[in-house]
């Protein structure tokens, strides 16, 4: 949210959005409207979003408060997003009910915000890229759907922030999938495997940062672990992309030196295609870590929570834009760069 804001205003309007749960139903908010709408818009989702309270108190007082908070969205949900569903509150876990009812909560308010608040027409007309990723109920198998191949409509952005056994499935040409998170929270993968390459400058937003203090107590291990295990798939597919990147330079390196009549056989073209000379700049913004309550941030909607978090996405980027530390040279063999920032720095 606040990393848009700092790119918009610095001129900046991204030719191509992904993302996966939220950050799919904030890129198709940005890729779905057009640039002079998009903040407004963005503001009016997570106004609508927001958990009021009169006060943030201190100490004691703010953890019973966030406690509270916590317990109060569980049981009563969002109005403009989801509300319990009684198909799975009242007959028990156990109960067979389905697949489309198998979840604590209903979609359906989150389905009618998006139609208020993303144009799928001009979605659809391609102005900018939208991407969103998905997991296969059935296969357990990674699916990206992209505005670039097919029309998108409510139904992808849905499936995309379908986190079991929270939400509900979202049946997509007669297959169910779910939240694309459980598989791949920042999905690089799908940016840096895109055919034909460009070379790019990437900002990843990470709201579980890999690295963090030490715990000293057992709710911040737990918040820890929840912060490993939401990062580090990104972490391991952002390193094994610097791998395969550096070989397909390495391939194009070793053209060079090959004769130019051998250069031109068909076999040789085959294997030389394999390489490329594109340049990936991956600037990595960590959110912040908020007073302790970083165990429920993926349900952290209060006021404080969301307006602390969009400033700080907001104040690392435009850091970062006047740093712009993709402007510095790179290695000819190196085909990624990663610029970790991490908040406030």
């Amino acid at each position: 949210m606040g990393v848009y804001q700092a790119l918009h205003e610095a001129g900046l309007e991204p030719e191509w959005v992904i993302g996966t749960s939220i950050g799919a139903i904030n890129g198709a908010i940005i890729a779905g409207n057009p640039p002079e709408q998009r903040l407004s818009r963005l503001k009016q989702f997570w106004d609508g979003v927001a958990y009021r309270v009169a006060a943030q108190g201190s100490g004691s007082f703010r953890q019973l408060e966030d406690w509270l908070r916590v317990v109060n969205i569980t049981t009563q949900g969002i109005k403009s997003f989801f509300t319990p569903s009684p198909d799975a509150w009242w007959p028990g876990v156990h109960a067979t009910v389905g697949l489309a009812r198998a979840a604590f909560y209903s979609t359906s308010p989150l389905r009618a915000t998006l139609a208020a608040l993303v144009d799928f027409d001009y979605l659809n007309a391609r102005q900018t890229r939208l991407t969103v990723g998905t997991v296969s109920v059935r296969s357990g198998r990674m699916r990206y759907f992209t505005n670039r191949d097919a029309p998108l409509s409510v139904d992808h952005v849905m499936a995309s922030a379908a986190f079991p056994p929270g939400f509900p499935s979202v049946l997509i040409e007669g297959e169910p999938y779910w939240d694309g998170g459980i598989y791949s929270n920042t999905p690089l993968e799908a940016i840096l495997d895109d055919r034909p390459r460009h070379s790019s400058l990437i900002f990843a937003v990470q709201l579980w940062p890999a690295s963090g203090p030490e715990p000293d107590s057992i709710w911040q291990v737990m918040s820890r672990l929840r912060d490993i295990q939401y990062s580090s798939r990104a972490e391991s597919h952002l390193e094994r992309q610097r791998q395969i990147h550096r070989l397909r330079h390495v391939i194009r390196e070793l053209g060079k030196h090959i004769p130019e009549g051998e250069r031109e056989q068909a076999a040789v073209q085959e294997l030389l295609d394999w390489g490329c000379g594109t340049t990936m700049h991956v600037v990595e913004l960590d959110a912040p870590q908020l007073n302790g309550n970083d165990m429920h941030r993926d349900i952290d909607f209060s006021t404080c929570g969301i307006e602390r978090r969009w400033m700080a996405g907001y104040e690392d980027t435009r850091g970062a834009l006047e740093r712009a530390p993709w402007r510095e040279p790179l290695d000819p063999i190196e085909g990624i760069a990663v610029h970790r920032l991490r908040a406030g720095e």
